[in-house]
């Protein structure tokens, strides 16, 4: 592991970036330079057809560069444009908060009519 201090890293971390309101000219080569400065990618996967343009997805090969890349980018000005950088979610990640998120309010409903 090449990080320093080996702090504790939130959940939601993870080495996989989607980053939206990107310029829709915007080239790989761009995208390299921008995110190569907080660390090694592997891959990035810049959207291309009528529903996804204007967004990319960044893969770091360690997951302390991608937060750090977060941590700098979000917010960035490229090109007059305001990037917005967040930590790629999976469905099965979401389906997990959406089912502790539910089991919470059927426990809030069970205590508030006495149910057991």
């Amino acid at each position: 592991m090449s990080n320093k201090n080996f702090s504790r890293l939130p959940p939601e971390v993870n080495r996989i970036l989607f980053v939206r309101n990107l310029p829709f000219k915007i080239t790989a080569d761009d995208m390299f330079e921008i995110f190569g400065k907080y660390g090694a990618i592997r891959q990035i996967r810049i959207g291309n057809d009528k529903k996804t343009r204007g967004t990319a997805f960044v893969v770091y090969e360690d997951i302390f560069d991608a937060k750090n890349a977060v941590d700098h980018l979000s917010g960035f000005n490229v090109a007059g444009r305001y990037l917005v950088v967040l930590y790629y979610k999976s469905e099965k990640q979401k389906a997990k908060v959406n089912a502790e998120k539910e089991r919470k309010e059927l426990e809030e409903l069970k205590k508030a009519y006495g149910v057991g």
